[in-house]
């Protein structure tokens, strides 16, 4: 549409002709835009909120101190040495993966010192199931809360616990 034409405007007294030109409604238009944008939030400078953590954060966490704790009883107990790595290395696997759909970046290895470490290898194998146990409660209560396009994976990490219980009689 082209509005370079007369536009009859004014009272019954005044007979000359308006004109409005193309420029002028286009000025108007994105005047009224910027302000309308203005006004919704959209041009303020104020930073948005960060996102909420991520739910399944806890689960990467306890995979890494999990993985922490099985190479360091892996360390002390050389007879089981060959299991307990690989129960550390599935965690580490479970670390990575969940690091990867949440898009974060990959947890580093905790610290695995020995302070505080039961004596005895029975009471060491016996703090690591108790610590598996309470990882796969933790699982399980996350895999019933994901969303569907996660459920498998956090699924498999539940699974991979309770195996890892089994493995530790």
């Amino acid at each position: 549409m082209v509005l370079t034409d007369v536009v009859p405007g004014g009272d019954e007294k005044d007979k000359t002709p308006l004109r409005v030109r193309r420029r002028a409604v286009l000025a108007f238009g994105a005047a009224l835009t910027v302000g309308a944008a203005g006004g919704c939030g959209l041009l303020d400078r104020e930073p948005d909120e960060p996102p909420p953590p991520d739910p399944l954060l806890p689960l990467a966490d306890d995979a890494v101190r999990l993985a922490a704790l099985h190479r360091s009883a892996a360390a002390e107990l050389p007879e089981r040495a060959a299991a307990l790595t690989a129960i550390a290395e599935a965690h580490e696997a479970h670390a990575r993966e969940l690091a990867r759909i949440m898009a974060t970046p990959a947890p580093s290895p905790a610290a695995s010192g020995s302070a505080g470490t039961p004596a005895t290898a029975e009471e060491r194998i016996e703090s690591l199931r108790v610590a598996e146990k309470a990882a796969y409660e933790a699982a399980v209560q996350a895999c019933l809360r994901t969303p569907n396009h996660r459920a498998a994976l956090v699924g498999s990490i539940a699974a991979a616990r309770a195996t890892h219980l089994e493995a530790l009689k």
